[in-house]
């Protein structure tokens, strides 16, 4: 793997942090299985494209992007608690209806945005290479990001969110309003995905109606690979698990296509995040029942 290709996996793995970020609040901490990710992410790079193609600031364009992606969480939201439909259904619904939406946001099917300015214009004058430049700007955007969520997490507010994933029930009996923090999870959690989709756009010059296609999927890896190098119950720690799970989920994934002996090509793609999911979740499980087999063994000596 070429130093190009390595920054770039870096660079990839930091911002789809984010989107590991987004997908363990609503998967973990609100126990809300969320598939509108897939529609966010996209309508974050289309929202920071369209309006920056059209002369808008580029960070005015990243913020409306979070914002939208955070209305499409809110709506998922009101679908399952206004109308009582299953949080798969409505998220499947609202994400369905971003792909037309997002088309009609760019106009057509992609944009491109390699002569526009973006959030790494005002620092071209540093003299940096873009390389590093672009993975040192989203590492720092990413580890901010991070240490924010992870700071709201242990809040009053943020510790009503948990208890509302944890236990609704008991949540309620101790006043929490359960509905604002299902709104106010989705949203959050939607809009960290919108603000991944907007730099994506940013750093890789283009915005497709179709890049949001199994964004979940790599979210719930990067938590899955996380959640399995940290026991710790640290929300500081658990949140920069899910980052450093991304980071090496796309390692994973850039080495299994660049070994050649394994004959893998970028269309592969799919099946190889399978086999990485898979074996993620397959691995705890044999320990669990490799632990559970010698202390029983232990017990009958």
């Amino acid at each position: 793997m070429s130093l190009f290709s390595f920054l770039g996996t870096l660079e990839i793995g930091f911002i789809f942090g984010l989107v590991a970020i987004g997908v363990y609040l609503t998967f973990r901490v609100l126990d809300f299985p969320d598939l509108t990710v897939d529609g966010s992410f996209t309508m974050g790079a289309a929202i920071a494209a369209a309006l920056i193609i059209s002369g808008v600031n580029p960070y005015l364009a990243t913020i409306c992007a979070a914002i939208g992606g955070a209305a499409a969480g809110l709506v998922t939201a009101w679908l399952n608690l206004r109308f009582n439909i299953l949080h798969l259904l409505a998220s499947i619904l609202t994400m369905t209806a971003l792909y037309t939406i997002n088309l009609r946001i760019m106009g057509k099917p992609n944009l491109a945005l390699i002569m526009e300015p973006t959030v790494l214009s005002p620092f071209a004058a540093l003299g940096i290479p873009d390389m590093y430049l672009k993975l040192m700007f989203i590492a720092v955007v990413v580890i901010l990001t991070g240490l924010a969520v992870a700071y709201f997490l242990n809040t009053q507010y943020g510790m009503g969110m948990r208890a509302t994933g944890a236990n609704p029930r008991m949540a309620q009996a101790n006043g929490i309003v359960i509905k604002e923090k299902i709104y106010a999870g989705l949203a959050l959690s939607n809009g960290l995905v919108a603000l991944a989709g907007a730099l994506f756009a940013q750093t890789n010059g283009f915005a497709d109606s179709t890049m949001g296609i199994g964004t979940i999927v790599v979210g719930l890896a990067a938590v899955i690979v996380g959640e399995s190098l940290s026991g710790s119950r640290s929300m500081l720690v658990i949140i920069f698990s899910c980052i450093i799970g991304s980071l090496l989920y796309r390692l994973a994934v850039s080495a299994a296509l660049n070994a050649d002996f394994m004959g893998f090509t970028t269309s592969d793609l799919n099946l190889i995040t399978a086999v990485l999911v898979g074996l993620a979740l397959i691995v705890p499980q044999l320990r669990r029942e490799q632990r559970a087999r010698k202390a029983a063994a232990g017990g009958t000596l």
